[in-house]
């Protein structure tokens, strides 16, 4: 069998599991944030916060609350690498530097996970069990909570009420992320994934040497930072790891727990507006840019474009042996058309064109599936963008699902929108302008690639990295740190507003002139405005980076 057939087997058996999937989970997903009943654990958690899980919120309330949250997951997650040496199971470790340890925190707050340490050798088990894996399961519950009050502000009309953030976030942590978790961490560790707490077994190296490889609770971790999208590895090596990614087979298995959750999203928001119909447009969306994405991706790193890749015949540098080209190439695609970060290559190693897709996969929005409840909500915005724009062809007031886009909500949807390449590109601007470039390994236009990946990286809360660049310093850690802080909650505060203003709006009925959000033309039309959006705004960017170096 030929590397690309095996490719194009593991990529269509892929997509045939997230079909499988998308009605059952999604349809639990829509009685989950439906259920008007509370369970005993559940009741427990309201009373120590202090919470009338009777009470529903406005947007303000609603962001208040998800704001005052993330800063104090923030900070303690700050104090617990800070005062990591005086922990249980700190294997021995010195305190976390401060910078390094405000970064870490922003990041895994976020959902963004970048990682400017090695895990293994600057984490002790209690901080990546009690600190990065609980986040990765709250900073997730967190984005689906957004989404799901988007969502309401869609279906609901004259109320100024959207849910109540401490329900939502308890109940998708209960009773989504952590079942499918514990039965993915069982799959991986019989797949071989490392599940224990050893401070690390001394080996004998090929050469006669000797090595200590750390050991730690790896699959319990692993499996949450693919199914919340978060992408932090337990390892530096991340999931090229043998103890985190052993396998082709867990290989695709890691993929799948990444897609699953965003690709049936949709189902629960047509469950929720009462028109699945909806929901079956809004995933076609997200399958017509993500098919592409995977197949460009695989095209410029089987064609091996570049001088030593011709040579060879083959782009294998930086890539797994146990996994080829194809498959590296599909996770790159895949943990950049959502917001998991986690990688098993070097994307910096990749072909000019190839390492280029992860980037324009990042500026798209990371919207095709994108990050649990960040894809569903930045598709609904672009589609928000998307009615407006027809309406403006067709001389007609806007609406979507019922809801006119007026003045204020087209400008909420714009500031959604520029936010992250604002600071993409001021970001990328900054380090050239204050010397902080010279830290990327190359110069020329992959040297700018380098520093470009970081900051888009960094600012649409992805956290994987072309990784040939030094950011452990005090002002990339900064920088890096203010873009994900911005980055993240920025929209989510303007998708709130955005969600409270439709539902105090009352429900505008369907006439002849009402543009059809169902069929394929408006499928069409938001996937080109979602391209041409992007174009227009990075073109000039990836023409000095990427493209200049691949033409």
């Amino acid at each position: 069998m030929t590397t690309t057939t095996a490719g194009v087997i593991f990529i269509v058996t892929l997509g045939a599991a997230l079909v499988a999937v998308y009605r059952p989970l999604g349809d639990y997903m829509f009685r989950v944030v439906s259920a008007t009943a509370h369970s005993r654990v559940e009741r427990g958690i309201y009373r120590v916060v202090g919470v009338d899980p009777a009470t529903e919120q406005s947007w303000g309330r609603y962001a208040r609350s998800l704001l005052a949250f993330s800063v104090l997951s923030l900070l303690f997650l700050y104090g617990l690498m800070r005062l990591q040496d005086k922990l249980w199971l700190s294997l021995g470790l010195d305190p976390v530097t401060d910078h390094v340890a405000w970064n870490t925190a922003v990041s895994f707050v976020a959902n963004t996970n970048w990682q400017a340490y090695s895990g293994e050798s600057t984490m002790g088990h209690l901080v990546q069990m009690a600190g990065l894996a609980v986040q990765n399961f709250v900073s997730a519950a967190v984005g689906i909570a957004v989404a799901v009050a988007l969502v309401r502000g869609f279906a609901r009309s004259r109320t100024e009420q959207l849910g109540n953030f401490w329900v939502d976030l308890v109940r998708i942590t209960l009773r989504i992320l952590l079942p499918i978790s514990v039965l993915g961490a069982i799959a991986l560790m019989i797949g071989g994934v490392v599940q224990n707490l050893s401070s690390g077994t001394e080996v004998s190296t090929l050469v006669g040497g000797t090595q200590t490889v750390t050991g730690g609770p790896v699959a319990s971790q692993e499996v949450i930072k693919l199914l919340g999208t978060n992408g932090g590895g337990f390892y530096n090596a991340n999931s090229s790891h043998p103890f985190e990614n052993p396998t082709a087979w867990t290989n695709w298995l890691e993929m799948f727990l990444i897609l699953v959750i965003p690709f049936s999203m949709p189902r629960l928001f047509g469950r929720m507006v009462g028109q699945n119909r909806q929901g079956y447009a809004i995933v076609a969306v997200m399958a017509v840019l993500a098919v592409a994405s995977i197949a460009l991706t695989n095209v410029f790193e089987l064609t091996g474009h570049g001088t030593v890749p011709e040579a060879v015949g083959a782009a294998m540098e930086g890539k797994e042996s146990r996994f080829g080209v194809s498959n590296s190439a599909t996770f790159a695609a895949v943990t950049t058309l959502t917001s998991t970060g986690a990688v098993n290559s070097f994307h910096d190693s990749y072909t000019a064109l190839g390492g280029m897709m992860p980037l324009v996969n990042m500026m798209l929005g990371e919207v095709a599936p994108g990050g649990v409840g960040a894809g569903l909500y930045g598709l609904l915005v672009l589609a928000v963008i998307t009615v407006f724009v027809a309406g403006l062809m067709v001389g007609r007031t806007p609406e979507y699902l019922g809801k006119k886009i007026g003045a204020r909500e087209i400008k909420l949807a714009s500031l959604y929108f520029l936010v992250t390449p604002t600071l993409v590109l001021a970001g990328t601007a900054a380090a050239f302008a204050t010397g902080n470039s010279s830290t990327a390994l190359n110069v020329g236009p992959h040297g700018l690639s380098e520093v470009l990946y970081a900051f888009t990286s960094a600012s649409n809360n992805n956290g994987s990295a072309f990784a040939g660049i030094t950011v452990n310093t005090l002002w990339w850690d900064t920088a890096l740190g203010l873009c994900m802080l911005l980055g993240r909650f920025l929209p989510i505060v303007l998708v709130l507003a955005l969600a409270g203003s439709l539902a105090r709006q009352r429900p505008v009925p369907e006439t002849d002139g009402t543009l059809p959000t169902h069929r394929p033309l408006f499928v069409g039309m938001v996937v080109g405005v979602t391209v041409v959006l992007v174009a227009l705004t990075f073109l000039p960017a990836l023409a000095l980076g990427p493209l200049a170096e691949g033409l």
